[in-house]
This record gives C-alpha cells, structure tokens and sequence, in this order.
C-alpha cells in the first residue's frame, strides 16, 4: 500500500480536515488544525506530503519520526498541529485495512466509556446557570465555563465577584456534586490568579484550567499555595518536550493536550504515559470538529488515567456547523448518563460526509479570535 496523495478542506465553523488517499482505494481522515490558522496550517500539511507521497502509510512512528526530526526547525503548533492531522489519518487508515478501531491496534481499550462535559456560558461568561440547567437536562454531569472577562494584571474585585457568582448560581441549582470546571482562559495573570483560586476554594470545583498561561508556569508553585483545586493545564503545549518541564514541576494535576495539536495520536499517548508515572490525570483538550473527537476516543479508551473528555457539541464556536454535520452515523457520539461510549467501527470509528465536506469546502471559513482591550485601551488577553 503507498499513499497517492493528501488533501485539506477549510471548513466551518472554523475546522480543517484532512484526507490521505492510497492506492488500494483505503482513505484516512485527520483533524490539523490552529484556531484562527486554518489556511497556515493547510500549507505546513503541504509541505510535509512531500515526504509521504509514495510511501507506505502503515509506517506510523517512522512517518512521524521524520516529520517531526527530518526538519532542523522543530515544534510549535503549526508543525505539530500539521503533523496532529497527519497521524490521525494514517492510524485511521491502518484501523480501516485491518478492519480494527485504532484502541485495538494500541493494546486495546482498558474502558467501555468516558464521561464527558459540556462549555457553557460563552467568551464572556454569562447565563451560565440556565444554560448549566439545560445540559444537565440533556444528561450532562459535567460543565466547563470561562471565569472572567479581560481581567488587569491586578484588577477590582467586583469582576471577582461575578466569578463567584457565577459558580455559586450553577451550584445553587445542580447541588454540590454536579461537575464544574472554571477555565480561567490564560486571562489571569499571577496577583489575580492567587485571589480566584483562593475565592473559588470552597465551590469544590473540578478543576481549574489555566490559571495562568503555560509560559508563566513558574508561577503556579505559588499559586497553589491558596487552594487545593485541581490544576488544569496543557492545550498551548505540543509534544512530550514541552510537558517534561510542567510535569517535573509537580504543580499540575491534570493535564490536557490536545491531539489535533500535539503531535496526533501517536505523540498524544506518550504525553499521557508521561503523566501517569507522575501521577497526574489526563482530559484531553477537544472544542473542535468530530475527526478530532473521534481521535481523542480512541486514545481515551487506552490511556489509563484519562478521566473525562471535552467535546464540542452546542459550544459557542460552532455557529453554522455543529459536531454531528460532517459524519454520516451520528450515534456514533451518543451522550448517554453523561458519558460518551468508545467507537468500535475501523480506524477512528466514523465515517466522514465526504459530499458534505466538499461542499463546506467551497464556502470556507476565516475564523479570527476576537481582539479584546482593557478600559485603558491596552491589549487584553482573550
């Protein structure tokens, strides 16, 4: 089997799909992408099928060896998101020849299901406790909000309040053991982080996700002093390099790549082995399309320490274009009593709308982060 050629399709809301064709008619579908540098990412892919065309896709840790070292410029997240996408596809071709679900192929699943949560609330935080209600109705046991708004490097405490608010809304109406998890967004910088951590302490959160960006991890010794909720951390990271310093740290509980980012499913496993000698749990990071979800699956079902997954049905982002539209079976990704089963069809364990695909295609997308400042005119983070 050799591969014939690779294609990418920008499509929305703001995803980018991959497809690697091989000549004895076995496609496989992948996921590279960079929020906001779809088409960047498209022309790295590009770049990499220079190498690939013509060889045998089954190949996978030797494919990816020389994508990631066969370069004397290595890293970052349009490389690894590119290579992400890449691997997916070739681990879904493998599944597909063999005619196993690519958990098999991994040693097979070590779980039936995985829970899963839903985002509420939107980029500026609001309605949380209607929309907290809403999901819980549909089966949730578990939710994910931003904290704040643009937030000062040291700012007033009602924006701290409305946090707490916030939270204690969803607990007033879910109780004490619903599931929630405050993503402060790398919004915070260390003199805020250190109140909202201490603030948060008594709403016996799930976790708290980046409580400062992941260059700043030198502060969360620190911050952890001023509460003992887990810390959440690791979508801006991208190979097993950049999680050795966090983990060596000993201040991160849980960490969260992303598979369509960090290398894909092959570099993606190691990253969580790495955790699970430090003892830390792994939630892979996935507010993206159902290529990406379907890959995050497969390496829930074989990592030991992966505790819930995050998918993006409903989720703000998704305007147009939700999860389900680009598959043909959408019970593939049932919700059910909060949690999402392990797909047992070959390769990623979906099959992909191709018609469909190429149609989004041609509208395409230029999805943008917003550009948010403070009430000084500065640059805030969003």
């Amino acid at each position: 089997m050799k591969i014939t050629g690779l294609s990418t399709y920008v499509v929305p809301p703001r995803w980018l799909f991959l497809k690697i064709e091989t000549d004895e008619g076995v496609t496989g579908w992948g996921e590279p992408i960079v929020e906001g540098r779809a088409h960047t990412v498209a022309a790295a892919v590009d770049e990499l099928a220079d190498y690939l065309v013509g060889k045998d896709p089954r190949l996978i840790e030797d494919h990816w060896n020389v994508l990631y070292r066969g370069g004397f410029y290595r890293g970052g997240e349009v490389h690894m998101s590119a290579l992400a996408g890449i691997d997916q596809a070739l681990w879904d071709i493998k599944g597909k020849a063999l005619g196993q679900p690519v958990h098999a192929l991994l040693g097979g699943q070590c779980r039936d299901r995985i829970r899963v949560y839903s985002w509420i609330g939107g980029d500026r935080p609001a309605d949380t406790a209607r929309m907290a209600q809403e999901v819980a109705e549909r089966g949730f046991t578990a939710v994910k909000m931003n904290a704040t708004e643009e937030l000062q490097f040291v700012d007033t405490h009602d924006k701290v309040d409305a946090v707490l608010a916030r939270v204690q809304a969803i607990r007033d109406a879910l109780g004490p053991h619903f599931g929630i998890g405050v993503d402060f967004h790398g919004r915070v910088h260390r003199p805020m982080a250190k109140v909202l951590v201490k603030e948060l302490q008594p709403f016996d959160l799930m976790f708290i996700e980046e409580p400062v960006l992941s260059e700043n991890y030198e502060s969360l010794p620190e911050i952890t002093k001023h509460g003992s909720t887990p810390i959440a951390l690791g979508e801006r990271l991208f190979s097993r390099w950049d999680f050795k310093r966090i983990l060596e740290q000993g201040c991160v509980d849980i960490i969260q790549p992303d598979p369509s980012h960090a290398g894909g499913i092959t570099e993606t496993r190691k990253i969580a082995a790495m955790a699970e000698a430090y003892d830390v749990a792994l939630a892979l990071h996935c507010p993206l399309g159902p290529i990406a979800l379907a890959a995050n699956l497969q390496l829930d079902a074989v990592c030991y320490n992966a505790f819930i997954q995050e998918q993006s049905l409903g989720i703000h982002y998704n305007k147009g274009n939700d999860l389900l539209d680009y598959i043909t079976d959408r019970s593939v990704f049932t919700y059910e009593n909060g949690f999402v089963a392990m797909p047992q069809g070959p390769g990623l364990g979906i099959e992909v709308n191709e018609a469909f695909v190429r149609e989004k295609a041609a509208e395409g997308h230029r999805w943008r982060n917003p550009i948010w400042r403070h009430a000084d005119g500065s640059f805030a983070e969003w």
